[in-house]
């Protein structure tokens, strides 16, 4: 059943308009994630935009009050309350394995699946990739751009390819 839920999600529910266009695509979106995808938790800012790629709905949990903008990918994740994803941000679970140079790197499958966990009140900025089995700390900003490959203690600011402290949020 969750698969179809899936389908129409993709088929239809993220197909709709962006929110500046239609304002009731928001609602529409994030009722289908508490109701029928039962992913996020109800809350009175919930925003959740247009094509936001959804890997296996079991591994993904969304806090209350989270905004997540347009074209962001995630295979999986342990999202927490509070949380801002910036549009074009992917948070992955697993990669490719590599370890053969006898093997072609396509036929040699898929790390190990990781959950990333974001605690609450987190900022993800433009274009960040969050690498798998990565924890952001609770009050953390990821700068635009960034690639996190690393856990992210709380309250802290980090940026850059790859990630690393820029300060702290005192």
């Amino acid at each position: 059943m969750k698969k179809i839920a899936l389908v129409i999600y993709y088929i239809l529910i993220s197909k709709l308009p962006h929110s500046r266009i239609l304002k009731v695509s928001n609602k529409i979106r994030c009722w289908y994630m508490i109701y029928i995808l039962k992913i996020m938790k109800k809350g009175s800012l919930n925003y959740f935009e247009n094509n936001i790629y959804i890997g296996k709905v079991t591994d993904l949990e969304i806090g209350t009050n989270c905004q997540i903008n347009e074209n962001v990918f995630i295979q999986g994740a342990k999202i927490g309350s509070f949380v801002m994803i910036a549009p074009n941000v992917a948070i992955l679970t697993k990669g490719h394995s590599f370890q053969s140079i006898e093997i072609p790197m396509v036929l040699q499958g898929n790390t190990q699946q990781l959950i990333p966990i974001i605690e609450d009140d987190v900022w993800i900025g433009r274009n960040a990739i969050i690498m798998p089995g990565v924890i952001l700390g609770k009050g953390s900003i990821i700068g635009a751009g960034s690639v996190v490959t690393k856990n992210v203690e709380p309250y802290s600011i980090v940026g850059g390819v790859p990630a690393k402290l820029i300060r702290k949020r005192n």
